[in-house]
């Protein structure tokens, strides 16, 4: 029998979603898996036969395409090929991997790293290898899905709290048994709404009801501190956070995740951590270039002041235009839609004016909260940024979402 001519929950799941799709794509409102042919300058993209300011880039500070890294990329290829024997509990550990997790436990003030085949895994794997049944792990309602994920498939005892409200992470953590193992997760930035975990009280909180802390840095890593280090350097926190975890394919511009911490917390996950045992090792070339780039941004501290001079800028222009950007301090400025149609027919209008932006609508957000999830990054000059903010002015004015 065809699975998918079968009438049960699974076909019906799949037409639904596959019925959405097109009928997305016939409104021409299907913005996903563009062909971006060419990367120019890390401010720049080439769709087609258009040039188009990004605006959609998670290189926050513009080290793709940085000569240290390329070159540093180039050199592991030559030296070890394209990849390794497999899985580096066994046959796939080079010393470009050891070197790598050493320049990262460095870089974020820990004793030593892990690192992983991919964010998602990261998270994924970390944290069903730290809670199981009978634990608890609670986590901020806006975590990324990767975090959500890795929570559910724990089996431990999942509860969340009111968005970065402390009170609430206060309640949960009251409201577990006494001596259970509890582990509190969540983001230092958030990937929607641009804003930054109160790591503070979230700190004290933690120490005060023993629990153990662990702050995924995807989008923080390189934005904030005054060095690009983080959270912790942000809010002049030494080791506040006992699971520092965070992405390679980001401000760092190559692939894989990351968690640093105490030596023995990072020998455990050495030897208990599935997504860690049972996944190929990172290609060389890959860890060569994440390796190089921790090292740029240390050596080239202007690109930190950059982007926070870019981020205001950004900020501020979409606010003066009148977009409600929530509560952003950081590279990622949500500019609020209200409807999944209007912010297609921003994404529509702005790509039209060669601002490359894309949409981001229920279920990923809440309804009604349907955003242009615009970013800046190091890379683009300040007369740049003042004409996208121009652009996407014009589009909100023409479909009536400003004045």
């Amino acid at each position: 029998m065809d699975s998918y001519a079968a009438n049960d929950a699974i076909a019906r799941r799949v037409r639904a979603m596959c019925q959405r799709v097109e009928e997305i794509k016939a409104s021409k409102f299907y913005f996903y898996n563009q062909p971006v042919d060419e990367l120019r300058g890390g401010a720049w993209v080439r769709v087609g036969n258009r040039e188009m300011g990004m605006y959609a880039s998670y290189s926050y500070l513009g080290l793709l395409g940085h000569p240290r890294i390329n070159e540093a990329a180039r050199r592991a290829i030559e030296q070890y090929g394209t990849g390794t024997h497999g899985v580096r509990f066994l046959a796939g550990t080079l010393p470009i991997h050891r070197e790598l997790e050493e320049t990262i436990a460095a870089f974020k003030n820990a004793d030593a790293a892990v690192t992983f085949s991919s964010g998602y895994v990261t998270n994924l794997s970390v944290i069903s290898t730290l809670v199981g049944r009978g634990d608890y792990v609670i986590c901020d309602k806006l975590n990324h899905a990767s975090i959500v994920d890795g929570c559910l498939l724990s089996g431990a005892e999942f509860r969340r709290f009111r968005h970065n409200d402390m009170n609430d992470l206060e309640r949960r953590l009251r409201e577990v048994p006494s001596g259970a193992a509890k582990l509190v997760v969540a983001d230092a930035v958030f990937s929607m709404d641009g804003d930054i975990i109160d790591l503070p009280r979230m700190v004290e909180l933690c120490r005060q009801y023993n629990a153990w802390l662990m702050v995924d840095e995807a989008h923080s890593v390189g934005v904030l501190g005054k060095t690009g280090r983080g959270i912790e350097e942000h809010f002049g926190l030494e080791d506040g956070v006992d699971i520092k975890m965070g992405t390679l394919s980001k401000t760092i511009p190559s692939v894989g995740g990351y968690v640093a911490g105490r030596a023995e917390l990072i020998t455990y996950l050495r030897h208990a951590c599935r997504g860690y045992i049972f996944s190929a090792a990172l290609p060389p070339a890959q860890a060569a270039a994440a390796n190089e780039a921790f090292k740029v941004i240390l050596d080239e501290p202007w690109r930190v002041e950059r982007l926070r001079a870019n981020t205001a800028q950004f900020i501020r222009g979409l606010q003066s235009a009148g977009f409600n950007t929530l509560a952003t301090e950081t590279a990622i400025v949500p500019i609020i839609c209200g409807s999944d149609e209007m912010a297609f027919m921003m994404t529509r209008e702005c790509q039209a004016r060669d601002i490359f932006v894309l949409p981001v609508i229920s279920p990923a957000v809440p309804e009604g909260l349907a955003r242009l999830r615009a970013t800046v990054t190091a890379a683009h000059e300040p007369e740049e940024i003042a004409r996208a903010v121009e652009r996407i002015a014009e589009a909100g004015r023409l479909l009536g979402l400003i004045h």
